[in-house]
This record gives C-alpha cells, structure tokens and sequence, in this order.
C-alpha cells in the first residue's frame, strides 16, 4: 500500500477523475509492480478488500482468475463501482474464469445497469471467439429496443456488441449498419486523432476495411 502511495500522481489522478475514476496511478507503473510481484492469490484477495482503487486494479493482475468461486466474483462485480476497476475485473478475471458463462447470463439480466453492463462486455466477446449458441438476431433485437435509453455504461457496452456483431458476422452487418445509423448513440463523440469513433457504423467499417486489407 505505501507503495502504491509513492506512485501516486496529482495529474495522474486529475485525468482519471475526469473519467470516473479515484486513483492517481499511472498504469504502465501499476502493470510493472504487478509484472514483479507476479501471481499472489492472497495478496489479490487483501488487496481487493481495500478500499483502494489502485490497489483494486493491482489485484486483477496479480490473482489467479480461476481460484474465484461464482459468488466471489458476483460480489466482486457488485463493489466494483468505478469504471476501471469494473472493466479490468471482467476482462482480465472474469473472462478467465471458467464461471463466465454463467455470470453473463445472469448479469445481462440484472437490473442494476452497471451489473447489466458487465454481462453486455461478456457477450461481446462472446461474439467475437465463440458465436455458436448465441441468438445474434435476438441480441440485436435488444439493442435495437433499448440502447438508445440505456444508461451510459450499459449504453456503451450494448454499442459495442452491436458494433462487434457487425464486424464478426457478415451476415448481419448491414442490419447492424442500419440500427447504429437510425439510433445515432455515440455519434457525436469526441475522439482523438487516429483513433476509431465509436459510433458503431464507423466502427464496424472501419474495421472491417482493416480485415480486407491485412
């Protein structure tokens, strides 16, 4: 802790507020402490307890994903409330571990919207590595219902579902096109430089163009 202390950054912290988030830590410096403690299950759980962001964020590196039991993870989830903790948990712990599934399935139907938003980012990749068994026309059916009204962080992550369908599945490109076009959600967002707009039919071709040129 007095380590992550001495890492501490007042700009650092100024920019990361901006997005939500209470830590001060820049991550590069974060990644290297995780990259020397390596794996320690019980120090991730000690350091999860805290009420430390930045030592939340240092235990989704150094713990082991598949020593958390369904419930663990669950609560987890549930006390993540800022929005980096929250996505490194999912993607660096959840996806790993072999309770995903089942989370996903219960978290998109949660009506908590930052839980709901969690089981979105699940199915995302879902439909990027591992397709089979998902309702993809069923999936867009919801997005196209409710993302428009979707509280932010649940917005987001039902954007980039539906953005990843168009990109992964030919077959429902153009009626992903459509429902980002009609829905107009992140279409004014601002992005930097050489980076990819959100909004999903900019997204979707952008990406797409890539693949056909690699």
């Amino acid at each position: 802790m007095a380590e992550l202390a001495a890492l501490e950054d007042p700009k650092a912290r100024k920019v990361n507020e901006k997005h939500g988030d209470d830590h001060g830590v820049n991550l590069g410096k974060l990644r290297a402490l995780a990259k020397r403690l390596k794996t320690q299950q019980e120090l991730a759980r000690r350091l999860w307890e805290t009420d430390d962001t930045a030592a939340k964020l240092l235990a989704t590196l150094v713990c082991r994903p598949k020593a958390f039991e369904r419930d663990e993870l669950d609560a987890m989830l549930r006390a993540a409330r800022t929005p980096k903790v929250h996505d490194w948990l999912v993607n660096y712990v959840v996806k790993k571990s072999s309770h995903a599934e089942e989370l996903r399935v219960a978290w998109s139907a949660d009506s908590d919207p930052v839980v709901a938003s969690a089981g979105w980012a699940l199915t995302t990749e879902r439909v990027a590595k591992k397709p089979e068994g998902l309702d993809l026309v069923e999936l867009l059916d919801v997005i196209e219902a409710e993302m428009k009204d979707a509280p932010d962080r649940l917005q987001w992550a039902m954007n980039s579902c539906l953005a990843q369908i168009g990109i992964s599945h030919a077959e429902h490109r153009a009626r992903a096109l459509d429902i980002g076009e009609r829905l107009e959600v992140l279409k004014d967002y601002p992005t930097p430089p050489n980076c990819t707009s959100p909004f999903a039919p900019i997204w979707i071709t952008e990406m797409v163009r890539r693949q056909h040129n690699e």
